[in-house]
C-alpha cells in the first residue's frame, strides 16, 4: 500500500486541522479516514474546497472557544459541598467519586459537565477541602472547590478542618 494525499474536511486529533493536506498510508485514508467523513482524496477539485473548509474549521474552533470559555466562566469559583460519613480520623467509609462530582457541577452550572475533563487522579476518601480544576479544552481551564463534611457541617466547618489540619503538620514539621 502507498501513500495517499488526503484533503482532512474535519480536525483529526495527531494528524492535523480541518483543510490541511496530508500523505498518509493509504489503508488509514480508505478504512478509517474516508469512511468517517474525515478526509477525501486531495484532488484539483477538492483543493479548491481547502480554503473553505479551512475557514468554516476556523469559524467552528472560535465558537467552540468561546463557548469553552463562557463555560469555565461559570464554573470558575463554583463551590460544591458533599456530605459524606467518616470515621474518627476523618477517613470517608466511602468516597467521592468524579462522577458524583461532574454530577454536582452540571447541576450548579445548568449545563452537563464531561467528567472526563476534571482533572481528580482518585476519588476523595477523606473530609476536607479540595481544589480541583476541569480542562474545557487545551488552553481553558476552569477552577473550582469541593469540601467534603459530616452531616450537619458546612463549608465553614469544612475550612476551619482544613485550616487546624495544615496547622497540625506545620506543627509536626517543626517539631
Amino acid at each position: 500500500m502507498g501513500r495517499m494525499k488526503v484533503l482532512l474536511l474535519k480536525d483529526v486529533p495527531e494528524l492535523g486541522e480541518a483543510g490541511g493536506v496530508f500523505a498518509v498510508a493509504g489503508g488509514y485514508a480508505r478504512n478509517y479516514l474516508m469512511p468517517r467523513g474525515m478526509a477525501v482524496l486531495a484532488t484539483k477539485g477538492a483543493m479548491k474546497q481547502a480554503e473553505e473548509i479551512k475557514q468554516s474549521a476556523l469559524r467552528r474552533r472560535a465558537l467552540e472557544r468561546s463557548s469553552a470559555e463562557a463555560q469555565a466562566q461559570l464554573i470558575m469559583g463554583k463551590k460544591l459541598v458533599f456530605t459524606a460519613n467518616a470515621g474518627e480520623n476523618d477517613r470517608l467509609y466511602g468516597s467521592v467519586t468524579v462522577a458524583e462530582i461532574a454530577e454536582r457541577l452540571s447541576q450548579a452550572v445548568g449545563f452537563d459537565v464531561d467528567r472526563r475533563r476534571i482533572e481528580l487522579e482518585h476519588a476523595i476518601r477523606d473530609l476536607g477541602v479540595y481544589d480541583l480544576s476541569i480542562r474545557m479544552m487545551p488552553e481553558v481551564h476552569a477552577n473550582f472547590q469541593v469540601a467534603v463534611v459530616r452531616e450537619g457541617e458546612d463549608w465553614a466547618a469544612a475550612q476551619a478542618r482544613a485550616a487546624a489540619k495544615a496547622a497540625k503538620a506545620r506543627e509536626a514539621e517543626a517539631a
